[in-house]
């Protein structure tokens, strides 16, 4: 959620029911400092209703629009976004986290709270909704990945302060751990959006976050404790995470974007290098953006929304892929690229992935690999240039990228909530989505489709290969 943690000295507003301000502003520009109980509630979200006749399908039935998939299926009839996904790599369990306002089952809860859940038949049914931590601050920013043990490991923000915590679960997800904060000692006072990478085995975690700098958390005990955070940039911007993963070799990457304070001109795309386990890092840009399209015509929208962000991942082989949207013109809507590298320095010349026109708008990618040379993208666009032109695309590769399987429509449902219609949806909900493999080497992809930037809204999911 971006503009509320920069958004420092309009935080009150928003609490006040007024929407989020175009040109957000950095802590730095606007005095820094602790701040306030109030300044740490986010902003209300509209209630459920108008999701009270909108049916949730407990079984998957096929897609419509895509060969070889499911249907997508909406979570729940609250108020869901920035969903987050993992699979077991060794069962069939997958698990989802969710962001959810309006909590009602959760006596206490702040809102919003973290909302978890399990299947145990890849996907296919799921079971009741759980809280993985009650409390009363509120939740946000869920990351979620298995061990090659089934040990679940989730990070998400509690509050500004402590902020970024991990929790884990050894049994399926019936019981967690206490909280573990990850800022340290000697880390920032706040801070924002995880980024969550484990190594197989799960004893190396590495956590990335910012608090408009970048900062990188590491334990190499399973997460029992983490070093003082490592900051790793030296300039005066900010910065977002949006990708992490820990190579076969144990090197560790994790894709940023940093940005001016108020999103204005250049954007850069990078990737985080560690070679010597979370101790330093290296920062190597892999590309430049022009200042990002704004985008008015969704209520509550500010200018950095769709400004780029980066996904990564690493295959069998060690090599190393990431997809970005950037442009190449001010204000103009931003194409998806990926290249390729297998040292995470060298990389190969951009090659586009998104379908034209060039007046469509691309955003939140996601990668997952599988294999070597296997990789799998899903991203959101407005490509279909309508209301409701808006949907959720997957493609795939099986040779690092120099060829891709054709644009897969996964978003096929055309009724129910109000931002659904027949070309798509109204808008992406939240700042990002994911995608994980099963071990049947299925796709499990989520997102978040709402009427606007200030919702309402819904997590929905599908599967499929």
């Amino acid at each position: 959620m971006r503009p509320f943690f920069l958004a420092f000295t309009a935080a009150l507003l928003i609490v006040a029911g007024c929407r989020a301000i175009d040109e957000a502003v950095h802590p730095r520009e606007a005095g820094g400092g602790e701040r306030s109980e109030d300044e740490e509630e986010k902003r209300p979200k509209g209630t459920p209703d108008y999701l009270a006749t909108t049916e949730i399908l407990p079984q998957p039935f096929a897609s419509s629009a895509a060969s070889g998939w499911d249907s997508e299926r909406l979570w729940s009839r609250h108020v869901d976004w920035e969903p987050a996904i993992a699979a077991d790599p060794s069962a069939p369990y997958v698990y989802q986290l969710t962001t959810r306002y309006h909590v009602p089952a959760c006596n206490g809860c702040g809102s919003p709270a973290i909302v978890f859940r399990r299947s145990s038949d890849g996907g296919r049914t799921w079971d009741n909704d759980t809280y993985p931590s009650p409390a009363s601050r509120w939740q946000a920013d869920p990351q979620i990945e298995v061990a090659s043990d089934g040990t679940i490991y989730a990070a998400y923000l509690q509050g500004f302060r402590p902020g970024v915590v991990l929790q884990k679960s050894s049994d399926l997800g019936a019981t967690w751990t206490e909280q573990k904060a990850v800022q340290g000692t000697e880390g920032p006072r706040w801070s924002d959006k995880p980024w969550l990478a484990i190594s197989a085995d799960g004893r190396d975690v590495y956590i990335a976050f910012n608090s408009g700098d970048s900062y990188v958390a590491a334990s190499h005990d399973y997460g029992r404790t983490f070093a003082n955070p490592v900051r790793t940039n030296e300039d005066q911007r900010t910065w977002f995470h949006s990708g992490g993963a820990v190579a076969p070799n144990g090197e560790v990457y994790f894709a940023a974007a940093d940005y001016s304070g108020n999103y204005r001109g250049e954007s850069h795309i990078n990737v985080l290098r560690s070679v010597d386990s979370g101790t330093s890092w290296s920062t190597h840009r892999v590309d430049t953006s022009q200042e990002m399209p704004a985008c008015r015509w969704a209520e509550g929208c500010y200018l950095g929304f769709l400004g780029p962000s980066i996904a990564i991942a690493v295959d069998a082989a060690g090599t190393i892929m990431v997809a970005y949207h950037a442009g190449d013109r001010p204000g103009a809507p931003q194409p998806m690229w990926i290249r390729t590298s297998t040292n995470g320095v060298d990389w190969s010349a951009r090659k586009r992935v998104s379908a034209k026109p060039d007046e469509a708008n691309n955003a939140f990618p996601a990668l997952a690999a599988a294999g070597r040379g296997d990789f799998r993208l899903v991203w959101q666009d407005d490509r279909r240039a309508s209301e409701t032109g808006w949907n959720t695309w997957y493609r795939s590769t099986s040779d690092d990228g120099l060829t891709w399987s054709k644009a897969i429509r996964l978003s096929d449902v055309r009724t129910g909530p109000s931002y659904k219609g027949s070309d798509g949806y109204l808008f992406p909900y939240g700042d990002y989505l994911e995608i994980a493999i099963d071990q049947a080497g299925i796709n499990q992809i989520i997102w978040g489709e709402g009427e606007s930037y200030d919702g309402n809204g819904g997590t929905w999911f599908t599967r499929g290969r």
